[in-house]
């Protein structure tokens, strides 16, 4: 692991966004507040990042932990503030958290429940870390958050897609801002369903593990509802690189159009098979074959090349969009990197300024206060417009994206376009909506 210590340097602007209208937490003070774990006592506050840097989800580890870096910087007062400046709240001044410089420990989860959950452990138990972000697997995720609930540290979920993350899997010290295979189901039926018909023969193939799961039950239902038919799904393994036998099959199985429940390198290559067993050049039932990647990512657009194009999926964010947020963030990261972020490094950075922020309005660290802090936290200016930290579950609720594969890109980073901004309410559900049943949040741990 290695350790980053980023020191203040000038001073922040700060916008003229309005504040949210949302009531204070109750105030946690160092006389009234019991002891918490890895309480920071001199004057620095250590957060843990937790990213793939190797597996088959390394490429959004890495764009996760340059936007990390990157919140750290203007937490502590360097570079241009980026959404500092845009946020709704201004409890955050550019001097650390609650006046401690900000630094951090990374590690490498692998895309491994086990090595994500060692490397948090780690982080806490050796680096003193308060604060656990990142990842870019729901299995790691679920993994990470119920070990950080244990622990009586805030987890800060990066790239978790899967529905059991603040369904059945849900804590109370863990927060999700990405958004989940329910809203991708409900953003995208009625796209596909305007594009490609009501009467479609899908046949799935699935990462088999948590996020596949649930993301293949959303999506079948939400295109079920439209009228779609699931002619198979069939589960295929995280650490799979060649498709191809997977392929095959769907030539004879009547489906006339392929979802491809997979991300990362996994749909990089099964999307490249797909193309090369000249999926999309066929007509079945009397229609263009069509095939659908319901998760969407820049760096695997990036990566599939030509073929995404015309292919439809959804995205938590995308560094197109034009609101006052979204601009500042692809500004500074631009400028640092020389390449616009992914939407699995705006999941970070966003969640690194809201535990920030939580941390300043509640006047503590101790994660139960922090915890009181987001529940209910309704908040403006870091991209996807007006959101909701819902305090039933911990799942954020803004605007969903759906993608589709350009079809004349001019360089890497433009591989695809935004479709449709799906409002916030065509994507909300009941805390008790039967595909996030099972769980309990419990109560919040802070620890020592």
């Amino acid at each position: 692991m290695s350790k980053t210590d980023v020191t203040r340097r000038g001073v922040l602007k700060t916008g003229a966004v309005a504040g949210a209208g949302v009531a204070l937490p109750t105030i946690f003070t160092a006389s009234s507040a019991a002891a918490y774990t890895n309480e920071p006592t001199g004057g620095t506050v250590t957060l843990g990042f937790n990213v793939p840097q190797t597996g088959p989800y390394a490429e959004e580890g890495l764009d996760e932990l340059r936007a990390q870096e990157l919140a750290v910087e203007h937490l502590n007062g360097m570079g241009d503030g980026g959404c500092l400046n845009t946020f709704s709240s201004k409890a955050l001044k550019g001097n650390g958290i609650l006046g401690k410089k900000v630094q951090f420990v990374t590690g490498d989860t692998q895309t491994k429940s086990d090595a994500a959950r060692a490397s948090a452990k780690s982080m806490i138990e050796k680096d003193g870390a308060i604060m656990i972000n990142g990842g870019s697997s729901s299995g790691v995720a679920i993994a990470v958050q119920g070990l950080c609930q244990d622990a009586g540290v805030i987890f800060m979920a990066g790239l978790t897609h899967s529905n059991d993350t603040t369904g059945k899997d849900k804590k109370a010290n863990g927060f999700r801002h990405f958004f989940n295979g329910y809203m991708s189901g409900a953003a995208l039926a009625p796209v596909l369903k305007n594009a490609y018909g009501s009467d479609r023969r899908a046949y799935h193939l699935t990462a088999d593990y948590t996020w596949g799961w649930t993301q293949q039950e959303s999506i079948a239902a939400a295109t079920e509802a439209v009228g779609w038919e699931t002619v198979n799904n069939v589960l295929t393994p995280l650490a799979a690189t060649d498709f191809s036998s997977y392929i095959a099959p769907v030539l004879n199985s009547g489906a006339d159009v392929l979802v491809l429940n997979h991300y990362g390198g996994n749909m990089v290559n099964s999307l490249t098979n797909a193309i090369q067993f000249g999926l999309r050049d066929k007509m079945v039932n009397g229609k263009q074959f069509e095939i659908v990647v319901p998760l969407y990512s820049e760096l695997m657009a990036a990566g599939a090349g030509s073929n995404v194009q015309g292919v439809i999926g959804s995205m938590n964010w995308n560094w197109q969009l034009q609101d006052e947020g979204s601009k500042a963030f692809v500004k500074s990261f631009g400028e640092k990197y020389g390449r616009p972020p992914s939407n699995s490094a705006q999941t970070c950075y966003a969640q690194t300024l809201l535990y920030a922020d939580a941390c300043e309005r509640a006047g503590t660290f101790n994660p139960c206060g922090v915890a009181e802090a987001l529940e209910g936290f309704e908040f403006d200016g870091l991209g996807n417009g007006p959101t909701l930290y819902r305090a039933d579950d911990h799942q954020c609720f803004k605007d969903v994206l759906v993608m589709k594969g350009k079809d004349n890109p001019t360089n890497e980073y433009d591989t695809l376009e935004i479709v449709e901004v799906t409002p916030r309410a065509q994507v909300e559900y009941a805390p008790d909506h039967p595909m996030f049943a099972g769980g309990d949040l419990g109560k919040c741990n802070p620890g020592a």
